[in-house]
């Protein structure tokens, strides 16, 4: 095998992290309903098997960059694989959803240690030029098909019936793959010293992880148990911990020591705006599947194959506006992300009219899912470009952990917040009414968030190309 191919193969091996890693966020929210019968769940713990995954890997994913460095890419890469086995175990055969919810957030602690290993191998094996364009747009590439593909299993797995009970298996499909990356990772993949001695932000780690839980946690289960003293305490500690958490950030780089998050970011007025665009638009990503598939499946009396079957539809479109979109946007720069926001609030408008009763016309579904995927497709993948064209370029890799690290937490507050929104206008005893009139609010509630994300894409300087290498962090 030559040098070229065997590059090609390490990139195969290497791109399963990031397949694995966002297969089971799609995977999970088409199987919502059948997991919450499962696991005789509530509505709050459905949503936190969605969010603990989010945060775990929000809170960890600039550490697990370093973790490379100082433990070794490799060393890194194969036991974040290996805990990802295990999580994944632990949530297809758990019983309860306590064990259920654990499991996720160390999973996604996982995919924070073995993501940033993988982008470092690509930077490594391929220098520059078009060799490495060409392996990030694979990479890329794989993402995007792990989110359709995760999506039609989520769909098809559930009413799979054998030894287990399908929603298992959405869980236990990650044995295999990950089974049989591992030991290829561990002899193919090249062994690196152990190199920067950057060491750990601990307590930045501690603090950040804290104040995200206080504050997600209490959103999410407060609804269900009438806000009782103890969620608006954790919600008071949570603002007090992100406080601490700054505060914490400024005094380590007056120091001259090596933060988790480098605030100089924050004196960048496009900085500031790029992270409000990403804090709105990301809200409604995965809410949006979430309010959707509980109106379908359990609202409509549709099966999780059909909604699986949809979102295909869904993906689909966004792949394609995802291709499209990165030829257009350094010709014409923001107005491509514009006109992607545009589509959505359209599309989303459509849902609303369609979904308005139990006789729902399904040959319209496609259409308008497929539109509202190519609105996605045309903001999503050049969001990271817009929003850090005008950072300095020593700041840019901290700029781009920090634009994931905010990207995962803005997923699961849209969980806690529209899906809140949207189990608190459907009643203790909801009919098919209960939940089109619960769906017509939170999905207003998403239009409104994108009408924001219009706003402040409009406040970004300039109309004028995009151009430059950006690295996914």
């Amino acid at each position: 095998m030559n040098i070229q191919i065997s590059k090609w193969l390490l990139l195969a091996i290497i791109s399963s992290s990031v397949f694995l890693s966002v297969m089971d966020i799609f995977i999970v929210n088409v199987a919502i309903p059948h997991i919450k019968t499962g696991i005789h769940g509530t509505d709050s713990d459905i949503q936190l098997v969605i969010a603990l995954y989010l945060l775990g890997y929000a809170a960890f994913l600039v550490t697990g960059g370093r973790a490379g460095d100082y433990f070794g890419k490799k060393k890194v890469f194969v036991a974040a694989m290996l805990l990802f086995v295990l999580t994944s175990a632990v949530c297809g055969f758990a019983q309860t959803p306590w064990e259920l919810n654990v499991a996720r957030f160390f999973q996604g602690v996982s995919a924070a240690w073995m993501i940033p290993q993988g982008v470092t191998y690509i930077q490594e094996l391929f220098p520059g030029g078009p060799p490495r364009v060409k392996a990030f747009g694979i990479y890329g590439s794989v993402a995007g098909s792990a989110s359709v593909i995760g999506q039609f299993l989520g769909g098809i797995l559930p009413e799979t019936h054998a030894l287990l009970e399908g929603w298992r298996l959405i869980f236990l499909i990650n044995l295999p793959i990950g089974l049989l990356v591992m030991p290829m990772a561990l002899f193919l993949l090249p062994t690196d010293r152990r190199g920067q001695r950057t060491g750990f932000d601990h307590s930045g780690v501690l603090l950040l992880t804290g104040a995200l839980v206080c504050l997600i946690y209490p959103l999410i289960r407060g609804r269900e148990l009438n806000w009782p003293l103890w969620c608006v305490a954790m919600l008071v500690a949570g603002g007090v911990l992100l406080v601490l958490f700054i505060g914490d950030q400024k005094q380590k780089r007056s120091k001259g020591r090596l933060p988790l998050l480098d605030v100089r970011l924050f004196g960048f007025r496009d900085f500031n705006i790029g992270m409000a665009v990403v804090l709105f638009y990301f809200m409604v990503q995965d809410s949006y599947f979430l309010i959707n598939v509980m109106l379908l499946e359990t609202g409509l009396g549709f099966s999780s194959a059909e909604t699986g079957m949809l979102f295909v539809f869904q993906g689909v479109g966004y792949v394609i506006a995802s291709l499209v979109s990165l030829r257009l946007v350094p010709l014409f720069g923001k107005k491509v992300l514009q006109a992607g926001v545009v589509i959505m609030v359209v599309t989303l408008a459509l849902h609303i009219v369609v979904l308005n009763g139990p006789e729902v016309d399904r040959q319209l579904l496609y259409p308008i899912l497929f539109a509202y995927g190519t609105g996605c497709g045309s903001v999503l993948p050049s969001l990271l470009a817009v929003g850090l064209k005008n950072i300095p370029i020593e700041l840019a890799g901290a700029a781009s952990g920090t634009f994931s690290t905010f990207q995962q937490t803005a997923i699961a507050l849209g969980i806690g917040v529209i899906g809140g929104i949207f189990f608190s206008s459907l009643g203790p005893l909801p009919d098919v009414a209960a939940y089109i009139s619960a769906y017509r609010i939170a999905t207003i509630t998403n239009m409104a968030l994108l009408a924001l994300v219009g706003v402040f894409l409009w406040l970004l300087p300039g109309n004028e190309a995009i151009s430059g290498e950006i690295v996914p962090h």
